[in-house]
């Protein structure tokens, strides 16, 4: 399960054996999750986060798209 990054109390990650999917980022922090596809940048999931925490993720991902994208085809491979 590799951790991308560290960011505000969340933890951007994906699991090892998703390279079959889209590109997609999970976040999770205490006991809320989320899963977001990555082309475009879409809420998949959600359990536990409000409305205003959805969007901060999201802008967090916008920022950090291209390293997220990039980390998710070294170890998967271009999708």
């Amino acid at each position: 399960m590799p951790t991308i990054l560290r960011v505000h109390g969340y933890r951007f990650f994906f699991f090892s054996n998703e390279g079959d999917v889209p590109p997609h980022i999970h976040v999770e922090s205490a006991d809320n999750y989320a899963k977001f596809w990555l082309n475009p940048v879409t809420l998949a999931k959600s359990v536990g986060f409000n409305a205003r925490q959805l969007g901060n993720l999201r802008e967090i991902i916008e920022k950090h798209r291209n390293l997220f994208k990039e980390r998710w085809d070294e170890y998967f491979g271009s999708y």
